[in-house]
């Protein structure tokens, strides 16, 4: 069968067919990305995605959102639209449909992505383990964090809000991050750090610890200038978010349990390359009397372009396998 998938996240609505056949996804098709502040709705997008292929819509739909799956109405976590699940059917015109949290989708694609769709970035070489706890965490407009859980009988996509846990820093640095973020925030989480956004918050203490004028900059352009290298404050505070990266990756994988652990989300992506040299790997390996333990953990780079449209798919599939 054919379905409608959507990957609906702070910043972007991603949205494509995907065909579903005997509980897996065989076919994922082009994706069209639409910019959520331009639609007043989810509806109002999904609308502008049937125009601009031009073709009836499916009745059956797979939708990730940046948000816990919980209750009548679901407001989006970095972004103003509200989603009222027993209204789906009515406003998206559908028989049937799935909601998962966005993270969630992920940790699906992780269970349906071949070998080749991931690249190595620390720890052991090889495959991701066939049995046990993988963990999913990846920065953008926000921080996700999901797990997988593999065994013999199948796979199960835990979804959770990692993301807003606390912030835990561990040096001079990161105090004065912390103490600058709280001065904004009653409760600051890792979110705050180690996001899209966070990378501003870095740079500003930082130029303060300096003594320099804090310069306004969008998030955009920091990013651009901290990965070019033309900014040497903005570089260094890239190296500090990926220090605090690899901290709260490692912290997640302890607390779950994991096996191995994935890196993905959209930000994910634009610094893989760059993550291998960071301190990313120093910073997941230091847990102190676990350090052996977290030194024998694989850490993978998803390289899939659209995991979140993969992953919901897949979530479809499964809740409506035969």
């Amino acid at each position: 069968m054919q379905i409608v998938t959507a990957d609906i996240g702070g910043t972007h609505a991603r949205f494509a067919l995907a065909t579903i056949e005997d509980g897996r996804v065989t076919q994922l098709g082009e994706p069209v990305t639409l910019k959520c502040a331009e639609y007043a709705s989810l509806q109002t997008a999904w609308e502008a995605f049937g125009d601009s292929i031009g073709q009836p819509l499916p009745r059956a739909a797979a939708i990730a959102l940046a948000t816990p799956i919980r209750g009548e109405v679901l407001k989006m976590t970095n972004n103003p639209w509200v989603i009222r699940p027993a209204m789906v059917r009515e406003k998206l015109g559908v028989d049937e449909f799935t909601l998962i949290n966005d993270f969630g989708a992920v940790a699906h694609a992780v269970q349906h992505c071949d070998a080749a769709s991931f690249s190595h970035l620390c720890g052991p070489a090889g495959d991701l383990p066939g049995t046990g706890v993988i963990t999913v965490i990846g920065p953008g407009t926000g921080l996700g964090v999901a797990y997988v859980v593999r065994s013999a009988d199948g796979y199960r996509a835990v979804e959770t809000e990692g993301g807003h846990v606390d912030y835990s820093p561990l040096d001079s640095i990161e105090d004065a991050i912390l103490a600058r973020l709280r001065r904004q925030h009653r409760r600051v989480s890792v979110e705050r750090v180690c996001s899209g956004p966070g990378l501003a918050e870095i740079y500003e203490t930082l130029a303060s610890i300096e003594g320099r004028a804090v310069v306004n900059r969008e998030d955009k352009e920091l990013w651009q200038l901290a990965l070019s290298g033309d900014d040497s404050l903005a570089t260094a505070a890239f190296d500090r978010f990926c220090l605090s990266l690899g901290a709260a990756a490692g912290d997640f994988a302890l607390a779950q349990g994991a096996a191995a652990v994935v890196i993905a989300g959209g930000l994910g992506q634009r610094i893989a390359d760059r993550l291998p040299q960071s301190g990313f790997e120093e910073r997941f390996v230091a847990k102190g009397r676990f350090q052996r333990l977290m030194e024998t953990t694989p850490v993978k780079l998803i390289d899939h372009p659209q995991p979140g449209l993969l992953g919901a798919a897949a979530a479809f599939a499964q809740e409506n396998a035969a």
